[in-house]
């Protein structure tokens, strides 16, 4: 699998707002998110959920703030949320941003998150524009903040172990720079003829109560 780790999972709150959404998902998987803080590059504010194997998932909104009228990633948010919310995306985790950035010919943008107690989660990203574009696709992290700050750094009780992908895997593998099959560290990836938009359909979740599907 080289460097690659599939990070976490992002799910936008509908026109209910973020709270209510991240009801729904606790009485669903029965756990309950913590406050991520605020993203001011983005103009988003997220509730996470550690999982097992350094992963996590994060239900987003985005705020009336000016970050998020101009921000790409900001204003997929608040497209999604208007549309009713679900899934977004998927983001995968990398050692060296270096080589993407060398394939996708572009540079890697700042991103950062401060915690409610004032700490500061800070990364760099690439392939959110073409995310947006076609949300099968994931984007790119590099994480460079300390291990201990990071979301992975928690541990959950709740295993990730199947994402279903409306798409085509060989347009995910050109993405990736890698062939995937139907495991993609660890996670199984299932993909289906879209009808409609392309990305997430719904993803599998082992929890301590059984298997999950949200």
């Amino acid at each position: 699998m080289g460097n690659m780790h599939l990070d976490h999972l992002t799910f936008a709150a509908g026109p209910e707002g973020l709270l209510a959404a991240t009801e729904k998902l606790e009485a669903l998987l029965g756990a309950r998110f913590r406050d991520g803080g605020f993203h001011p590059r983005f103009g988003t504010r997220n509730r996470i959920l550690p999982l097992k194997d350094g992963r996590w998932l994060e239900v987003i909104e985005a705020l009336d703030h000016p970050a998020a009228e101009k921000a790409p990633f900001g204003q997929a948010v608040r497209a999604r949320s208007a549309e009713g919310g679900g899934w977004m995306g998927w983001a995968v985790s990398v050692d060296d941003i270096s080589p993407l950035e060398e394939r996708l010919e572009r540079r890697s943008g700042e991103g950062s998150r401060q915690f409610p107690d004032g700490r500061w989660l800070q990364w760099r990203q690439i392939g959110v524009r073409g995310f947006i574009s076609d949300p099968q696709l994931p984007f790119f992290i590099k994480w460079e903040s300390e291990p201990e700050v990071l979301p992975s750094s928690l541990k959950g009780e709740i295993k990730l172990v199947e994402i279903n992908i409306a798409g085509a895997p060989s347009r995910v593998e050109s993405w990736l720079g890698e062939s995937i099959g139907n495991d993609f560290d660890g996670v199984k990836l299932n993909f289906t003829s879209q009808h409609g938009h392309p990305g997430i359909a719904f993803a599998v979740f082992d929890t301590p109560s059984g298997f999950v599907q949200v």
